[in-house]
């Protein structure tokens, strides 16, 4: 009868040795939460392991129970953040951002002559996503251009609204007999105004006098004005000096005064010059003797060396000076050779 007694009660004893145990609280786990959270736990009770919100585990919520060892199995849960989509391009600005994790924050800002429309910066909140919604860059838009007095647009673009977007251009363009100052083309700026607006101004001219041995024609009016035009010409023997067509600044003077300057004479006989790269006979190519600004080259000797070079001669308003060392020979002194003949030095 004693050795039941002694095997009932050693059970009886180890049934309440194991009963008394309890499981300790559950180890703390990085961005987790525990449910319940207590000090012990008697074997039987359960508890539930979740990220807090922000955070995801690839295996969910776990469950454990408290068993009757008192001791929690290992947990292996790994919290991790969770990642926003990729923001993506900011047209026409910048996205400034260390990383798309929970809880991190992007910034944004546009590039010049853009404004943000939305928020200038977005977090990644706890469901991934970005708080609040992106923005994006809208292009700067300035009010119509005044038209300058006595000017009109050349060519008007406008959205909706009548404004035009930063870098638009308007181009004007001044009436009649009203000369610019100024550029004619103004553009939409950064700030959302206009570049300096160009100025237009009546221009008058004096009638353009006659030169000397010539005559000037222009229109038969009262008054001439910016843009008006007068030809010039010069009567036989004389030649121009300058452009035909001048026309009226807007410093209110003539583009040019023209003037007639006289033909030359030739005052010698016979000589061989180059003109225009060409060999000529002088009497021959200006009989009717050479126009202001006609250019020959005249040979002469070097008669150390026994060779030959040239020296210009320009007509200017009737005067042609010939170069003191040519020599124009006698056509008795038959022997004599010419300086063009000679070999060049």
């Amino acid at each position: 009868m004693i050795f039941p007694v002694l095997v009932l009660f050693s059970t009886l004893l180890c049934h309440i040795a194991i009963a008394g145990r309890t499981c300790p609280k559950p180890d703390d786990l990085p961005f987790a939460v525990v449910v319940p959270l207590k000090t012990f736990y008697e074997p039987g009770e359960q508890i539930v392991y979740s990220c807090k919100p922000g955070y995801v585990s690839r295996g969910g919520m776990r469950r454990f129970t408290c068993p009757l060892t008192g001791m929690w199995p290992i947990n292996t849960l790994k919290c991790t953040r969770r990642v926003c989509p990729f923001a993506g391009i900011l047209e026409n600005g910048i996205v400034r951002y260390t990383s798309f994790e929970y809880p991190n924050t992007i910034n944004f800002t546009c590039n010049p002559g853009f404004y943000l429309n939305g928020t200038s910066s977005s977090k990644c909140n706890e469901e991934g996503k970005w708080s609040p919604e992106l923005p994006v860059c809208v292009p700067m838009a300035c009010p119509p251009p005044p038209v300058p007095k006595s000017a009109t647009l050349k060519a008007h673009k406008s959205l909706a609204g009548n404004t035009s977007l930063y870098g638009d251009t308007e181009v004007f363009e001044c009436l009649p007999q009203h000369a610019m100052f100024g550029n004619d083309t103004i553009t939409c700026t950064a700030h959302g105004n206009w570049t300096k607006l160009p100025e237009c101004k009546e221009v008058k001219c004096p009638f353009p006098s006659r030169p000397d041995n010539g005559f000037v024609n222009y229109p038969a009016k009262q008054v001439l004005y910016y843009k008006d035009k007068a030809t010039f010409g010069c009567h036989d023997t004389y030649t121009l000096d300058g452009p035909e067509e001048v026309e009226c600044t807007k410093m209110g003077n003539w583009s040019a005064l023209p003037s007639c300057k006289a033909s030359c004479k030739i005052s010698i006989k016979k000589a061989t010059v180059l003109y225009q790269g060409m060999r000529v006979k002088i009497q021959d190519q200006f009989k009717d003797g050479m126009k202001h600004g006609d250019k020959v080259s005249f040979f002469c000797k070097n008669k150390e060396k026994k060779c030959s070079y040239t020296e210009e001669a320009n007509c200017i308003d009737g005067t042609l000076e010939i170069p003191k060392c040519f020599k124009e020979h006698s056509s008795l002194a038959f022997w004599k050779t010419d300086a063009w003949d000679v070999k060049p030095c």
